[in-house]
């Protein structure tokens, strides 16, 4: 079982999420939503082992990747539209019923801190931290500033402390170079003794080294190497020749 250093110890402890098992009252897969998604599907009948430190999902939409973010996170204690576990805010229920359907195998001693971070949804924590300032720091002025400066301030106050981070498609709001600076946000959280579970789009973000990447499709889910992704070939391709895709799009 995978364990990881506390920092300032040289006692090991447990990471705060080692698996996700459907629970004993889980429906069997069939043809009704989410369950007849093939990732979700698998993770129903099999479960799924998560790394240490970071792991990503990575498939095009409607493959199953958020709603599996999302289902860990609810299941881990966390809003379904975002923050900590001391979060409660809500504007409209959308979630899926998939966090009833799982059971998280927690690490012995691991920390309960998470934080889960969905590029959609941040206008309305935004709004339920300038509407209880005690769970802000009073200089941050969220919804001031452009859509990207609000993420990197977020990650900056909020991703600190070792615990489990969600993200969902973090790289929505973001340029290239803040998406290398979200990067090395993740390995400090690495480095702290954190855990992240993390969907995206993004083969820059992606490229993370030593996070294990599984990429979900028809098939299910598959770990796979970067350099092997369907996102990376088809990203490689296209800067190499735009014209030769936009004419069969424009034509």
């Amino acid at each position: 079982m995978d364990s990881i250093w506390e920092p300032g110890s040289r006692r090991r402890r447990e990471q705060p999420v080692v698996a996700v098992r459907p629970a004993d009252d889980a429906p069997a897969p069939d043809g009704t939503w989410p369950a007849s998604i093939p990732a979700v599907a698998q993770v129903l009948n099999e479960g799924i082992d998560l790394a240490a430190g970071v792991t990503f999902l990575v498939g095009e939409n409607g493959s199953g990747k958020s709603t599996l973010v999302e289902g860990v996170a609810v299941a881990y204690g966390l809003s379904p539209e975002g923050g900590s576990r001391q979060a409660m805010h809500s504007t409209r229920p959308s979630e899926s019923p998939l966090s009833d359907w799982l059971r998280l195998q927690r690490g012995v001693g691991a920390s309960r801190w998470g934080f889960f971070l969905r590029a959609e949804t941040m206008h309305s924590f935004y709004t339920y931290l300038e509407e209880n300032p005690s769970m802000s720091s009073p200089d941050l002025t969220f919804h001031e500033m452009s859509h990207g400066e609000s993420f990197l301030a977020l990650l900056g106050s909020r991703f600190r402390d070792p615990g489990f981070y969600c993200l969902d498609e973090p790289e929505a709001a973001l340029s290239f170079q803040s998406t290398l600076a979200l990067i090395t946000v993740l390995q400090r959280i690495v480095d702290d003794g954190g855990q992240v579970l993390c969907a995206t789009h993004s083969p820059v973000l992606a490229s993370l080294p030593g996070a294990r990447i599984l990429e979900v499709g028809e098939w299910g889910i598959r770990e796979a190497d970067w350099e092997d992704l369907e996102l990376v070939r088809h990203w490689r391709s296209f800067l190499d020749s735009p014209p030769r895709y936009l004419r069969h799009l424009l034509g």
